[in-house]
């Protein structure tokens, strides 16, 4: 049985390399729509937003819209045969969160972007300048 309850934790590098190793991985950008859309985002990335604009609530579609994503669905024979759910947010601190409202839910192969997609902020209040996926030189786009 597996006890953990957090997601694993994945730097940008890694989760851009689970993502070429398994072709069955969903990389899922959970920033708002705006986020998403005027930011940028991963090249690739499922948005399925965490929480969003107008009222800055939880999603209560996203454990439905995350397993709609999934080959198969949520049902696999254990969890190494789940496919991967890598979740992105800006920094990481969402993704954290909502991992483990995955997992509460019922999916157990999730992974979360420590760095997000632009990092923490630095001694000017700038991201994207310490880490992050976009810092790191993985494929992104914007709208």
């Amino acid at each position: 049985m597996n006890d953990q309850i957090d997601p694993v934790t994945l730097s940008p590098q890694q989760a851009w390399e689970l993502m070429q190793q398994d072709p069955r991985s969903v990389l899922v950008d959970i920033r708002s729509t705006m986020e998403y859309l005027f930011v940028g985002h991963p090249r690739g990335a499922v948005h399925v937003p965490w929480i969003d604009e107008p009222d800055w609530d939880i999603n209560p579609d996203f454990f439905t819209e995350i397993r709609k994503l999934l080959p198969g669905g949520v049902v696999c024979a254990n969890d190494s045969d789940c496919a991967p759910v890598i979740l992105i947010c800006r920094s990481g601190k969402r993704s954290l969160e909502a991992g483990r409202s995955l997992f509460e839910a019922g999916i157990k192969n999730v992974y979360h972007v420590d760095e997000g997609f632009e990092g923490d902020l630095d001694e000017e209040h700038h991201r994207s300048t310490l880490g992050g996926w976009r810092f790191r030189g993985l494929p992104w786009e914007q709208c």
